[in-house]
């Protein structure tokens, strides 16, 4: 193929980056720990997670 044939077909189908794939399926989520309302709230007893909680609660009261 010359240059010429390559610049057209680009030109005529574009050019594709990435993984081919669809959509995400909801199967496909991340699920941590982290978003579930006792490791937020600092409920189920880990010490990081109470601090963390602590802080979350002073960065939302600020500038009330």
């Amino acid at each position: 193929m010359s240059k010429e044939d390559d610049f057209s077909l680009i030109l005529e189908n574009g050019i594709k980056f990435g993984r081919g794939g669809g959509p995400k399926k909801e199967d496909d989520k991340v699920k941590t720990k982290a978003k579930k309302k006792k490791y937020i709230t600092g409920a189920h007893g880990s010490g990081s997670a109470r601090q963390k909680a602590k802080y979350r609660e002073q960065r939302a009261n600020r500038h009330k």
